[in-house]
C-alpha cells in the first residue's frame, strides 16, 4: 500500500511539472500591434574627414591599416533648420577595397536612435537601426544614407 501511495505522489508531481513546462513553452498570443510606422528624412551636412591611425604597424603603400578608425559628427537638417546630428566611428576591417564596420547615434529632440552599417565606397550606405531612447525607444528597421559628393547627403 505504501508503494502505491509513493508511486501516485511521484506521478502527480511529474504530471504537474510537465504541465508547468508545457505552459512555459507555449507561445504567447500577441494582439495586433498599436505601433505606427513613421519614416524620418533629413538633409545631411557631413563633417570633415577625421582619421585616427590606431594601428602602430603601418604599410608604407597604404594610407590605412587594419583597426584604424574614422570618426564623424554630421549635422541633420529638415527644411533648412538643424534638427539634430549624427555621430559615430568606423573601424577599418579590410584594406582592399577599404571596408569599415561603423556604429552611430542619431541625436534628435525627442531622443536618440542607434545604428550600424558597413562603410563601403560611396554613395549609398544601408543602416540597421538597432535601438533608441525617448520617443524612439521602440525604433527598428533600416535606413539609407546617401552621399551626394559635395559634402552633403540625405538620411532616411
Amino acid at each position: 500500500m505504501r508503494k502505491v501511495a509513493l508511486t501516485s505522489a511521484a506521478l502527480a508531481l511529474l504530471l504537474t511539472l510537465v504541465g508547468v513546462v508545457s505552459i512555459a513553452a507555449a507561445p504567447r498570443t500577441v494582439g495586433p500591434s498599436t505601433a505606427r510606422s513613421k519614416t524620418l528624412s533629413f538633409d545631411v551636412v557631413f563633417s570633415p574627414f577625421s582619421f585616427v591611425p590606431a594601428n602602430p604597424t603601418r604599410n608604407p603603400d597604404s594610407p590605412f591599416a587594419l583597426g584604424d578608425e574614422l570618426t564623424f559628427h554630421d549635422m541633420l537638417f529638415t527644411e533648412g533648420k538643424q534638427v539634430g546630428d549624427e555621430l559615430g566611428s568606423c573601424v577599418i576591417v579590410e584594406l582592399s577595397p577599404v571596408l569599415a564596420n561603423c556604429t552611430e547615434v542619431i541625436r534628435l529632440a525627442g531622443g536618440n536612435i542607434s545604428g550600424q552599417f558597413p562603410n563601403a565606397p560611396p554613395p549609398q550606405k544601408d543602416l540597421a537601426l538597432t535601438g533608441g531612447t525617448g520617443a524612439y525607444r521602440n525604433v527598428g528597421g533600416d535606413g539609407t544614407l546617401v552621399e551626394f559628393g559635395n559634402g552633403k547627403g540625405s538620411l532616411t
